[in-house]
Order: C-alpha cells, then structure tokens, then sequence
C-alpha cells in the first residue's frame, strides 16, 4: 500500500484538519502531487474545506508546487469565499510558469468579481511581469494607469515592474520616466533600469546607468547588477568591462551569481585566458561552483588549451554527481575537443544517457576540423538514424568536416540535400563553407560562379574564403576580382591585405608587394601579431613573435636553435617564399625562426617530461613553414604536438599531421 492509500484509509491525524494542513505544507515542500491529492480528498471527505480558507489558499500552492496548475485553478474556482490571496497565490503560480496569457487573464476576471478580490500591491507587480514577458504593451500601459489612479505607483515593487514592463515592451523612455519620477530608490530600481535597457539592446544606455549607479556609491551594487548589466555586455568595450570587473573586485559580498556574471562577461568576449584565470581565483577563494560556471568556464579552457583545469573541472563534475546534465556534458566535450583530446570527447559523448543536436553537432565538428570527414559523416548519419532533425549549424559542421577533408562530391551532395529535403535555408556559414570547399579542391571558377549565384549577398567571410584559395592556389585573377570586394566591404581588414600580398609573393611580382605594403601603411593598418597559448600547471603563457618578454626567453631560445639546428639536418629549409621582398633572406628566416608556435613547442618541450603532448592555440592560421617544422620536431622530439590554429586542429605524431597537409 503506498502513502497516498494509506493516508485516505487512516483516521484524521491528531489535530484533525491541523495535521491535514501540516501533510499539506509537506506535500508542497516535497512537490509530491499523489499524496497532495490524498490530502486533498480527506479534507473533501471530512468536510474542512468549505469553512477554511486558510486550507483553500494552502492548496492553491501545494498543487502550484507540485506543477498541477490546473488543480490549483480548480480549488480557486470551487471556493465561496475568493479573496485577492486566492488570485494573487495563483497569479503567481502561473508566472512562474511563464503561462503569462493564463495569468493575464486570470488577472482580468478579478474585478468582476466584487471588491473583495481587487488587484492589490502584490497583484500588480505579478500582472505587470506578465505584460513584460508576453509583450503586452498596450494591457500593460492600462494597468500602469490604473496603478496610478489607485496611488500605487509610489511602491518599489509595483515601480520596478513597470520600469521592466516599458522596458521590455520597447518603451526604454517611459521606462525612464517611470525611474526619473521615484521618490526612493533601492539598488532594486537602478537593476531594473539597467537590466531594462540591456533587454531593449540599448547597451551603452544601460552601461551609462551602471556607471552611474557605482558613482552614487550608495545604494551599493549587488549581485542583482552583476545579473542585470550581463545582458549589455556582449562585444563591450574593454574600458567598460575592465570597469564592470573593478566594481565586482569591491563588491563585499560576490556571491555565486556575481562570479558567474562576471565570468560570462570575460567568456562572451573571447577573453578566455582573463576566465580560466578569474576561475582559479574563485577555486583559490574557496567559492563552490554550479553547473553554470562550470559550463561557462569549460569552453574557455578548450580555447586556451588550459586541459590541466578542464581535466580538474571534470572530476569536480564527477565528485559532485552533477551528471546526467546535457549543458554540462555537451561543455565537457567541447574542452576536451578543443584541447586536441578526441578521445576524451569522444567518450563524454558515448557515456552520454541523451543527446540533442548540439551534442551531435560538436562531436561531428570535433572529428571534421581534424579532417577526419569520413568519421564526421558517419556520425551525422547516425544521427540522422537516431530520428533528430539537423539544423542549420548541424549542416555547417558537416560541410565544414567535407572541406577540411576535401569531400567535394559528398559536400556538394549535403548541401543540396540542406536545401531540399530539409527546407533549410542557406545562411553565409553555409555559403562560405561551399566556397572553401571548391576552393581548396582548386575549383576556382566555379568557387566564384557560386558566389554569383548566391541568392544573398556574399559577406567579407564568402569573399574571405575565395581569397584563401586563390592563395594557395596562386590564382591572380580572381584573386583580385575577391580582394577588390574585401576592401569595398572592409577597407580596414589587415588579414585580406597580407592575403593579397602572399599571392603577390608566390607569383614574384614583388612591386605589388610593396604596393599592397605602402597602402597598409598609409592607411595605419598593421598586421595582427601571432599569438600561441600554452598551459603549463594553472598558468597559461602567451607568446607573441620574436617574443622574448617571458622569464625563460634564455633557455627557449637555445632549446628552439637547438631544435632548428637537428631538423636542418634532415632536410628542412625555412620557406621564405611569401614574406617581403626586401628583406635579406637571412632576416626572413630569422624571422620564421621565431614564430610564436615555434617558442611555444620549445617552451613546452624544456618544462614537461618526455611523452607529454605539447598543446597549442594560436589566434591566427598556422604558416606552412611552422607546419613543417612542427612534423620534423614531432619526430625528432617524439612528442604529439596538437597544434590548433583559427581554422582547424593538427594533429602531429610522429612527423605526420591529421591533415594530410591538405589545408
């Protein structure tokens, strides 16, 4: 006999209809919907019911708890007695639950129903939220009048609701308005303002209103600002995040919400190694992780190849029995992809109990940037099988795994089958992956005809990937034909100029060289430096070219001329061939020498045992000389070197890459 069956057969605990109520409160605590239905029919079968409200009400929110919202309307509908606390619990309930037309017009059948079940201070705030959420603007102005004629606009809560309601409704002034006219203002009412801003996109608007909040110095920013100026700060200005994090550095009490605001704000603006690095601060702070900051914080490793924390992370998700979690799960993967470990992604993603789509999604790209696309297919077929319905990003995965593999026929067959079997339709990253696809394959004309017949405008990344080909191909007309269209489009852009000119190089028309050179400079433009990220313990160190700021730069340098001195031995010749004309060729190969992968190999190989891999995340595409040299060390050092460069993984053992020098 199970509990609920138990309790209907029983006699009434002691203190009869009090113990009912006291099984009712436990029954909302534990959300445990069969036993708040035996309760309930006891309380029917002993007739306490009619003459309790304070039963009714309880009811209300037990069956709220337990998601048996219709339950809980059906106990409001059968009492003689409404109240606003009836409405209002209910109202609640349903917000909650983002059933925001079932509120609305749970709030609308109020008035009708005599004074005793008017809106009150508490109703307002409830229905307020609900026109926010459902964009109701025009309900929403009207009970914001109504608020008014009542003298309730004076109240914070009922305040703070219309500041969000304007707010999200599109209505950033009168949200304002509402602001500029309060009497009193807690810290509650300038996150309103901030977060309603940030929800409008008006971004800079609502960083204005935070700074002015911090300037005030009272009321003090809390963890509900760190929350509400998040949403404003995606591509944020460096000055403003580095002022969001000085704030949060005074903040006297963070809390978890705060820390996760600010760890986001460092991961959506790609300033992954300032992440890991706040993250270790909070392990050293002792303060407990969630699921969120370790899924916020697991992409930033794979970004900087920081596998030592990601490894640690994973076992702090192992410990805490935070798995079965699909977001964390699908974050695992990505480290370990990120940080060269396919195996390890691999199985996160066997061990999984369920997958979506993104699941599959990151598993297929992890094995196509690795030119692994016979694999990448296999998987997307799988998956297929499964009975999930790819979407737009799961098709550029595939796509993009053909290109690096130079699947052509089977590119080409996915991209039509995009299109008509599954009405999806092409976006720029599916164009720009079937441009680099025929360009790498040297279909240069027909790369360009595709771009023609595009039925969208090519964007600088189609007309990019054009250019790449025409690089590695030496094709000077279309060459030009895509540069002129770089520079109409992006005029500032210092990676289509060094294109252009490595193009130049390769066919010795070294006077277009300069010329592309002399424009740069006249216009300011500098080429962005090669960055390599390494990890080493709970440190990730950045080298940039030539660079010999770091505290080893002695023994790297002797180590990397060590190393380039055995691998001269066997063959290799540093190409020289795209750097500038009028440099002599002992200053170029200087310069090649020092590429900042190559200090990053010899700083790694000087500070670890041997056996270890050498991760590496650079910021740019790799250059064909550092390609070579990396093989050879790989060979000479018997090391794997996981060389991961803006457009795809290298995978090197033994002097072979996983690129099949097809890149």
């Amino acid at each position: 006999m199970n509990l609920s069956q138990s309790l209907l057969l029983r006699p009434s605990p002691a203190g009869g209809q009090h113990g009912l109520l006291h099984l009712v409160d436990s029954c909302r605590a534990a959300a445990h919907l069969p036993t708040l239905r035996a309760v309930h029919a006891r309380l029917l079968l002993l007739q306490h019911l009619p003459s309790s409200a304070v039963a009714r009400v309880k009811l209300i929110q037990a069956y709220a708890a337990c998601s048996a919202l219709p339950a809980a309307s059906a106990v409001l509908t059968s009492s003689p007695d409404r109240t606003t606390v009836f409405f209002n619990v209910l109202l609640r309930a349903l917000t909650a639950a983002s059933l925001h037309r079932e509120a609305l017009l749970l709030f609308a059948s109020m008035r009708p129903q005599g004074p005793s079940c008017s809106p009150d201070h508490y109703t307002y705030p409830l229905a307020l939220k609900s026109c926010a959420a459902s964009g109701s603007l025009r309900l929403g102005v009207q009970i914001h009048a109504s608020i008014a004629r009542l003298g309730l606009d004076a109240n914070l809560f009922v305040a703070h609701s219309a500041i969000s309601m304007y707010a999200r409704c599109g209505r950033p002034d009168d949200a304002y308005q509402v602001f500029d006219e309060m009497q009193h203002r807690d810290v509650v009412s300038w996150n309103a303002m901030i977060s309603g801003f940030a929800h409008a996109g008006l971004f800079q608007r609502a960083v204005i209103i935070f700074r002015e909040l911090v300037g005030l110095q009272c009321p003090q920013p809390d963890a509900g600002t760190m929350a509400s100026i998040l949403p404003a700060m995606g591509n944020a200005k460096a000055e403003d995040i580095a002022f969001v994090r000085e704030v949060f550095d005074k903040m006297q009490f963070r809390g978890l919400i705060s820390w996760n605001a600010m760890l986001s704000i460092y991961a959506i603006n790609g300033l992954h190694v300032k992440a890991v690095e706040l993250f270790m601060r909070m392990e050293k702070d002792a303060v407990e992780p969630d699921g969120m900051t370790l899924s916020t914080v697991l992409p930033c490793c794979g970004q900087v190849s920081a596998f030592s924390l990601g490894k640690r992370i994973h076992e702090i998700i192992k410990r805490k029995g935070m798995c079965p979690n699909m977001l964390l799960e699908n974050a695992l993967m990505d480290m370990y992809a990120n940080c060269g470990c396919l195996n390890d992604a691999r199985e996160v993603f066997d061990a999984m109990g369920s997958r979506d789509v993104v699941s599959w999604t990151s598993i297929i790209s992890a094995y196509g940037v690795r030119g692994h696309g016979t694999e990448a297919i296999n998987l997307f077929e799988n998956m297929l099988g499964q009975g999930l319905q790819p979407d737009s990003i799961a098709f550029v995965a595939v796509l993009a795994a053909c290109s690096h593999a130079g699947l052509l026929d089977v590119g080409k067959h996915y991209f039509d089958c995009m299109t008509s079997r599954y009405q999806i339709t092409p976006k720029a990253e599916h164009y720009t992956c079937m441009v680099d696809l025929l360009g790498r394959a040297g279909c240069i004309r027909e790369a360009y005809d595709f771009i023609m017949a595009m039925r969208m405008k090519p964007n600088e990344r189609v007309w990019g990937a054009l250019l790449g080909a025409c690089r590695i191909h030496s094709n000077m007309d279309i060459g030009l034909l895509a540069a002129d269209s770089l520079f109409r489009m992006v005029p500032d852009q210092t990676g289509y100029y060094v294109l252009l000119s490595n193009i130049y190089a390769r066919t010795g028309r070294w006077a277009d060289v300069t010329s592309v050179r002399s424009v740069m400079a006249s216009k300011g433009i500098k080429k962005l430096p090669g960055a390599s990220n390494v990890e080493i313990g709970d440190q990730v160190h950045t080298f940039h070219v030539g660079d010999r700021s770091h505290p080893q730069s002695e023994m790297i340098y002797k180590k990397l001329e060590e190393l380039l001195g055995r691998i001269r031995g066997m063959g290799y010749n540093p190409g020289v061939e795209g750097t500038l004309h009028d440099v002599e060729e002992e200053e170029k190969e200087g310069h090649l020498s020092v590429h900042s992968e190559k200090l990053a190999i010899a700083f790694v190989l000087i500070n670890t045992s041997p056996g270890t891999p050498i991760r590496i995340t650079m910021n740019l595409r790799t250059c064909s000389d550092c390609h070579h040299a990396a093989k050879l060390i790989s060979a000479i050092t018997d090391r794997e070197i996981i060389l991961k460069d803006i457009n795809r993984f290298h995978h090197i053992v033994q002097g072979v890459c996983s690129c099949g020098d097809y890149w």
